[in-house]
Protein backbone atom coordinates (compact mmCIF):
# COMPACT_ATOMS: atom_id res chain seq x y z
CA UNK A 1 0.00 0.00 0.00
CA UNK A 2 1.35 3.59 -0.91
CA UNK A 3 2.18 5.71 2.28
CA UNK A 4 2.85 9.17 1.75
CA UNK A 5 4.75 11.98 3.44
CA UNK A 6 3.14 14.35 5.90
CA UNK A 7 6.15 17.23 5.34
CA UNK A 8 4.95 19.10 2.84
CA UNK A 9 1.37 19.12 3.79
CA UNK A 10 2.17 20.40 7.38
CA UNK A 11 4.57 23.13 6.01
CA UNK A 12 1.81 24.21 3.46
CA UNK A 13 -0.87 24.34 5.70
CA UNK A 14 -0.60 28.42 6.64
CA UNK A 15 -0.35 28.88 3.06
CA UNK A 16 -3.46 26.99 1.69
CA UNK A 17 -5.53 28.94 4.50
CA UNK A 18 -4.25 32.14 3.05
CA UNK A 19 -5.20 30.72 -0.43
CA UNK A 20 -8.72 29.86 0.58
CA UNK A 21 -11.93 31.32 -0.85
CA UNK A 22 -15.03 32.92 1.03
CA UNK A 23 -18.62 32.26 1.30
CA UNK A 24 -21.71 30.97 -0.73
CA UNK A 25 -25.33 30.75 -0.71
CA UNK A 26 -26.55 27.41 0.10
CA UNK A 27 -29.96 25.17 0.53
CA UNK A 28 -31.35 23.76 3.33
CA UNK A 29 -30.32 19.94 3.85
CA UNK A 30 -32.71 16.95 4.07
CA UNK A 31 -29.27 14.44 5.76
CA UNK A 32 -28.16 14.67 9.39
CA UNK A 33 -27.52 18.11 9.82
CA UNK A 34 -25.98 19.36 13.41
CA UNK A 35 -23.85 22.21 15.13
CA UNK A 36 -20.56 22.31 16.90
CA UNK A 37 -17.90 25.06 17.91
CA UNK A 38 -16.26 27.82 19.97
CA UNK A 39 -18.05 31.20 19.26
CA UNK A 40 -14.97 33.42 18.97
CA UNK A 41 -15.14 36.69 16.81
CA UNK A 42 -14.06 35.98 12.97
CA UNK A 43 -13.22 32.32 14.20
CA UNK A 44 -15.04 31.94 10.55
CA UNK A 45 -17.59 28.88 9.79
CA UNK A 46 -17.41 25.49 7.86
CA UNK A 47 -20.29 23.37 6.34
CA UNK A 48 -19.10 19.81 5.89
CA UNK A 49 -21.45 17.55 3.36
CA UNK A 50 -19.81 13.89 4.11
CA UNK A 51 -20.93 10.27 3.64
CA UNK A 52 -22.34 8.39 6.68
CA UNK A 53 -19.66 6.70 8.13
CA UNK A 54 -17.09 9.19 9.11
CA UNK A 55 -19.53 10.76 11.37
CA UNK A 56 -17.90 9.52 14.72
CA UNK A 57 -14.40 10.05 13.95
CA UNK A 58 -15.45 14.16 12.98
CA UNK A 59 -16.98 14.33 15.99
CA UNK A 60 -13.17 13.95 17.54
CA UNK A 61 -11.76 15.56 14.81
CA UNK A 62 -13.44 18.66 14.55
CA UNK A 63 -12.62 19.97 18.56
CA UNK A 64 -9.21 18.52 18.10
CA UNK A 65 -8.59 21.00 15.19
CA UNK A 66 -10.61 23.53 16.86
CA UNK A 67 -7.70 23.51 19.20
CA UNK A 68 -5.10 24.42 16.93
CA UNK A 69 -3.88 28.14 16.33
CA UNK A 70 -5.92 28.03 12.99
CA UNK A 71 -9.12 26.17 14.44
CA UNK A 72 -9.46 28.29 17.30
CA UNK A 73 -13.34 29.64 17.08
CA UNK A 74 -13.86 28.07 13.98
CA UNK A 75 -17.54 27.13 14.17
CA UNK A 76 -18.83 23.87 11.75
CA UNK A 77 -22.34 22.52 10.42
CA UNK A 78 -22.18 19.23 9.44
CA UNK A 79 -24.47 17.10 6.73
CA UNK A 80 -23.95 12.98 6.90
CA UNK A 81 -26.18 10.88 4.99
CA UNK A 82 -25.47 7.99 1.90
CA UNK A 83 -22.62 9.32 -0.19
CA UNK A 84 -24.39 9.91 -3.69
CA UNK A 85 -27.13 11.43 -1.85
CA UNK A 86 -24.91 13.76 -0.16
CA UNK A 87 -22.96 14.40 -3.64
CA UNK A 88 -26.11 14.98 -5.50
CA UNK A 89 -27.69 17.83 -2.36
CA UNK A 90 -24.40 19.83 -2.87
CA UNK A 91 -24.52 19.50 -6.46
CA UNK A 92 -28.44 21.20 -6.09
CA UNK A 93 -27.46 23.68 -4.13
CA UNK A 94 -26.68 22.16 -0.47
CA UNK A 95 -23.78 24.58 0.78
CA UNK A 96 -20.88 22.92 1.64
CA UNK A 97 -17.43 24.21 2.02
CA UNK A 98 -16.24 20.14 2.74
CA UNK A 99 -17.20 17.39 1.01
CA UNK A 100 -15.70 13.85 2.26
CA UNK A 101 -17.23 11.05 -0.01
CA UNK A 102 -17.42 7.55 -0.27
CA UNK A 103 -15.79 7.19 -3.95
CA UNK A 104 -14.06 9.58 -6.20
CA UNK A 105 -17.41 9.78 -8.92
CA UNK A 106 -19.34 11.64 -6.13
CA UNK A 107 -16.55 14.46 -5.82
CA UNK A 108 -16.14 14.50 -9.91
CA UNK A 109 -19.85 15.02 -10.20
CA UNK A 110 -19.09 18.41 -8.66
CA UNK A 111 -15.82 19.06 -10.49
CA UNK A 112 -18.26 18.64 -13.49
CA UNK A 113 -20.51 21.37 -12.42
CA UNK A 114 -18.12 24.02 -11.17
CA UNK A 115 -18.36 23.61 -7.71
CA UNK A 116 -14.91 21.66 -6.80
CA UNK A 117 -12.18 22.81 -8.88
CA UNK A 118 -10.92 20.37 -11.31
CA UNK A 119 -6.91 20.51 -9.06
CA UNK A 120 -8.69 18.74 -5.56
CA UNK A 121 -6.78 15.55 -6.42
CA UNK A 122 -3.36 17.27 -7.57
CA UNK A 123 -2.05 16.74 -4.01
CA UNK A 124 0.50 13.62 -2.86
CA UNK A 125 -2.04 11.29 -1.78
CA UNK A 126 -3.99 12.53 -4.98
CA UNK A 127 -7.22 13.44 -2.67
CA UNK A 128 -7.60 10.72 -0.57
CA UNK A 129 -8.04 11.05 2.92
CA UNK A 130 -8.79 7.43 4.42
CA UNK A 131 -8.57 4.14 3.11
CA UNK A 132 -10.10 0.91 4.73
CA UNK A 133 -10.89 -2.60 2.58
CA UNK A 134 -14.05 -4.67 2.14
CA UNK A 135 -14.99 -7.15 4.84
CA UNK A 136 -17.28 -9.78 6.00
CA UNK A 137 -19.15 -8.45 9.01
CA UNK A 138 -20.85 -12.12 10.53
CA UNK A 139 -23.05 -12.62 13.79
CA UNK A 140 -20.48 -13.99 16.97
CA UNK A 141 -19.14 -17.36 16.57
CA UNK A 142 -20.03 -17.00 12.71
CA UNK A 143 -22.75 -19.74 13.03
CA UNK A 144 -23.45 -19.85 9.15
CA UNK A 145 -19.55 -20.48 8.67
CA UNK A 146 -18.37 -17.78 6.55
CA UNK A 147 -14.87 -18.26 5.53
CA UNK A 148 -14.42 -16.20 1.95
CA UNK A 149 -16.70 -14.17 -0.93
CA UNK A 150 -17.65 -18.05 -2.00
CA UNK A 151 -19.91 -18.81 1.01
CA UNK A 152 -22.12 -16.13 0.42
CA UNK A 153 -23.68 -17.69 -2.24
CA UNK A 154 -24.60 -20.73 -0.63
CA UNK A 155 -28.29 -21.58 0.37
CA UNK A 156 -29.76 -20.22 3.33
CA UNK A 157 -27.13 -17.07 3.77
CA UNK A 158 -28.53 -13.84 4.21
CA UNK A 159 -26.61 -10.96 3.20
CA UNK A 160 -27.33 -7.41 4.05
CA UNK A 161 -25.59 -4.50 1.77
CA UNK A 162 -26.96 -1.22 0.67
CA UNK A 163 -28.14 -0.22 -2.51
CA UNK A 164 -25.64 0.80 -5.10
CA UNK A 165 -27.40 3.59 -6.47
CA UNK A 166 -27.51 5.94 -3.22
CA UNK A 167 -24.61 4.47 -1.54
CA UNK A 168 -20.59 4.45 -2.24
CA UNK A 169 -20.20 1.76 0.19
CA UNK A 170 -22.61 -0.49 -1.90
CA UNK A 171 -19.96 0.30 -5.20
CA UNK A 172 -17.31 -0.79 -3.46
CA UNK A 173 -18.86 -3.98 -1.70
CA UNK A 174 -20.01 -4.78 -5.35
CA UNK A 175 -16.53 -3.94 -6.98
CA UNK A 176 -14.81 -6.29 -4.37
CA UNK A 177 -17.12 -9.33 -4.51
CA UNK A 178 -16.73 -9.11 -8.57
CA UNK A 179 -13.36 -8.73 -8.27
CA UNK A 180 -12.77 -11.64 -5.78
CA UNK A 181 -13.88 -14.14 -8.34
CA UNK A 182 -11.50 -12.26 -11.31
CA UNK A 183 -8.56 -12.74 -8.47
CA UNK A 184 -9.58 -16.64 -8.14
CA UNK A 185 -9.28 -16.71 -12.30
CA UNK A 186 -13.38 -16.83 -13.57
CA UNK A 187 -13.44 -14.70 -16.26
CA UNK A 188 -15.61 -11.67 -16.47
CA UNK A 189 -18.79 -13.54 -17.44
CA UNK A 190 -18.41 -16.06 -13.84
CA UNK A 191 -17.81 -12.93 -12.31
CA UNK A 192 -21.12 -11.63 -13.66
CA UNK A 193 -22.82 -14.71 -12.67
CA UNK A 194 -21.87 -14.54 -9.32
CA UNK A 195 -23.23 -11.27 -8.43
CA UNK A 196 -26.69 -12.12 -9.58
CA UNK A 197 -26.26 -15.50 -7.38
CA UNK A 198 -25.36 -13.14 -4.63
CA UNK A 199 -28.01 -10.69 -4.96
CA UNK A 200 -30.32 -13.36 -4.92
CA UNK A 201 -29.49 -13.81 -1.22
CA UNK A 202 -29.23 -10.28 -0.24
CA UNK A 203 -32.09 -9.74 2.49
CA UNK A 204 -31.85 -5.68 2.68
CA UNK A 205 -30.50 -2.77 0.84
CA UNK A 206 -30.77 0.02 2.60
CA UNK A 207 -29.84 3.90 1.73
CA UNK A 208 -26.33 4.20 3.13
CA UNK A 209 -23.73 1.88 4.44
CA UNK A 210 -24.31 3.05 8.04
CA UNK A 211 -27.97 2.01 7.74
CA UNK A 212 -26.74 -1.35 6.49
CA UNK A 213 -25.01 -1.76 10.04
CA UNK A 214 -27.95 -0.27 11.80
CA UNK A 215 -30.12 -3.05 10.36
CA UNK A 216 -27.53 -6.04 10.98
CA UNK A 217 -27.14 -5.50 13.93
CA UNK A 218 -30.82 -5.12 14.90
CA UNK A 219 -30.45 -9.06 13.77
CA UNK A 220 -31.42 -8.95 10.28
CA UNK A 221 -29.15 -11.27 8.10
CA UNK A 222 -26.33 -13.22 8.27
CA UNK A 223 -23.59 -11.47 6.79
CA UNK A 224 -22.93 -7.65 6.53
CA UNK A 225 -20.91 -6.63 3.46
CA UNK A 226 -19.10 -3.75 4.82
CA UNK A 227 -15.79 -1.27 5.32
CA UNK A 228 -13.55 -2.87 7.76
CA UNK A 229 -13.90 0.63 9.55
CA UNK A 230 -17.74 0.34 9.97
CA UNK A 231 -17.08 -3.54 11.53
CA UNK A 232 -14.39 -2.10 13.89
CA UNK A 233 -16.87 0.75 14.57
CA UNK A 234 -19.69 -1.68 15.55
CA UNK A 235 -17.32 -3.87 17.57
CA UNK A 236 -16.42 -0.53 19.78
CA UNK A 237 -20.57 0.22 20.46
CA UNK A 238 -20.16 -3.64 21.66
CA UNK A 239 -22.36 -4.61 18.90
CA UNK A 240 -22.09 -8.78 18.58
CA UNK A 241 -20.05 -9.39 15.66
CA UNK A 242 -16.97 -10.54 14.17
CA UNK A 243 -15.76 -10.18 10.78
CA UNK A 244 -13.52 -11.48 7.95
CA UNK A 245 -11.08 -10.24 5.88
CA UNK A 246 -11.22 -11.85 2.77
CA UNK A 247 -7.90 -13.10 0.79
CA UNK A 248 -9.28 -11.15 -2.05
CA UNK A 249 -10.85 -7.96 -1.75
CA UNK A 250 -10.80 -3.65 -3.00
CA UNK A 251 -8.54 -1.15 -1.09
CA UNK A 252 -11.54 1.42 -0.29
CA UNK A 253 -9.89 4.69 -0.89
CA UNK A 254 -12.20 7.75 0.65
CA UNK A 255 -11.73 11.37 -1.25
CA UNK A 256 -12.49 14.75 0.66
CA UNK A 257 -12.55 17.73 -1.47
CA UNK A 258 -12.62 22.03 -1.11
CA UNK A 259 -15.37 23.90 -2.75
CA UNK A 260 -14.33 26.83 -5.00
CA UNK A 261 -16.40 28.93 -2.90
CA UNK A 262 -15.60 27.41 0.56
CA UNK A 263 -15.03 29.83 3.91
CA UNK A 264 -11.68 31.06 4.67
CA UNK A 265 -10.82 28.56 7.21
CA UNK A 266 -12.24 25.22 4.78
CA UNK A 267 -8.57 24.74 3.28
CA UNK A 268 -6.29 24.77 6.64
CA UNK A 269 -9.62 21.71 7.94
CA UNK A 270 -8.84 19.72 5.06
CA UNK A 271 -4.85 19.89 5.64
CA UNK A 272 -5.16 19.46 9.16
CA UNK A 273 -7.04 15.89 8.19
CA UNK A 274 -3.56 14.91 6.87
CA UNK A 275 -1.43 15.85 10.02
CA UNK A 276 -0.51 12.93 12.11
CA UNK A 277 -2.51 13.77 15.18
CA UNK A 278 -5.62 13.89 12.48
CA UNK A 279 -4.87 10.62 10.77
CA UNK A 280 -4.02 9.09 14.17
CA UNK A 281 -7.60 9.83 14.83
CA UNK A 282 -8.99 7.77 11.79
CA UNK A 283 -7.22 5.08 12.60
CA UNK A 284 -8.25 4.76 16.23
CA UNK A 285 -11.86 4.89 14.46
CA UNK A 286 -10.64 2.25 12.20
CA UNK A 287 -9.32 4.20 9.38
CA UNK A 288 -5.98 2.52 7.33
CA UNK A 289 -3.98 5.91 7.30
CA UNK A 290 -2.63 7.62 4.20
CA UNK A 291 0.07 9.22 5.87
CA UNK A 292 3.59 7.40 6.49
CA UNK A 293 4.27 6.48 9.89
CA UNK A 294 0.73 6.85 11.58
CA UNK A 295 -0.01 4.01 13.92
CA UNK A 296 -3.29 3.36 15.46
CA UNK A 297 -4.98 0.32 17.75
CA UNK A 298 -5.59 -1.88 15.20
CA UNK A 299 -3.03 -4.25 12.96
CA UNK A 300 -4.45 -4.23 9.79
CA UNK A 301 -3.57 -7.06 7.78
CA UNK A 302 -2.89 -6.84 3.53
CA UNK A 303 -4.62 -9.33 1.94
CA UNK A 304 -2.56 -11.66 -0.60
CA UNK A 305 -5.43 -10.87 -3.15
CA UNK A 306 -5.76 -7.05 -2.52
CA UNK A 307 -6.96 -5.03 -5.81
CA UNK A 308 -7.63 -1.50 -6.47
CA UNK A 309 -10.37 -0.30 -8.29
CA UNK A 310 -8.02 0.47 -11.10
CA UNK A 311 -7.73 -3.45 -12.14
CA UNK A 312 -11.15 -2.59 -13.84
CA UNK A 313 -10.74 1.02 -15.68
CA UNK A 314 -10.92 3.40 -12.92
CA UNK A 315 -14.34 4.27 -11.90
CA UNK A 316 -14.74 6.18 -14.91
CA UNK A 317 -15.01 2.96 -16.95
CA UNK A 318 -16.39 0.99 -13.70
CA UNK A 319 -19.24 3.63 -13.09
CA UNK A 320 -21.22 3.41 -16.77
CA UNK A 321 -20.07 -0.16 -17.52
CA UNK A 322 -21.90 -1.62 -13.62
CA UNK A 323 -23.53 1.15 -12.26
CA UNK A 324 -25.25 3.07 -15.08
CA UNK A 325 -29.12 2.99 -13.95
CA UNK A 326 -30.28 2.04 -17.71
CA UNK A 327 -27.40 0.10 -19.19
CA UNK A 328 -25.32 -0.95 -16.35
CA UNK A 329 -24.43 -5.00 -14.95
CA UNK A 330 -26.21 -4.16 -12.20
CA UNK A 331 -28.60 -2.24 -12.90
CA UNK A 332 -29.83 -5.60 -15.02
CA UNK A 333 -29.30 -7.81 -12.05
CA UNK A 334 -31.61 -5.50 -9.57
CA UNK A 335 -34.38 -5.30 -12.07
CA UNK A 336 -34.71 -8.94 -12.17
CA UNK A 337 -34.88 -8.67 -8.43
CA UNK A 338 -37.47 -6.19 -8.61
CA UNK A 339 -35.03 -3.86 -6.51
CA UNK A 340 -34.92 0.31 -7.88
CA UNK A 341 -32.49 1.73 -9.73
CA UNK A 342 -33.20 5.09 -9.13
CA UNK A 343 -30.94 7.50 -7.57
CA UNK A 344 -32.77 9.41 -4.56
Amino acid sequence: MRRTRVVPIAIALSALLLAAGCGSSSKSSTSSTSSSGGAAAGGGKIALVAYSTPKEAYAQLIPAFQRTPLGRGVQFTQSYGASGDQSRAVDGGLHADVVEFSLEPDVTRLVKDGIVPSTWNAGPTRGIVTRSVVVLAVRKGNPKHITGWNDLVKPGVKIVTPNPFTSGGARWNIMAAYGSQIAQGRSPAQAQAFLASLFKNVAVQDKSARDALQTFSGGKGDVLISYENEAIAAQQKHVALQYIVPKQTILIENPVAVTKNASKPAQAFVSYLYTPAAQAIFARNGYRPVVMGVTGPYKFPKPSGLFTIQKFGGWTVVSKRFFDPQTGIVAGIERKLGVSTASG
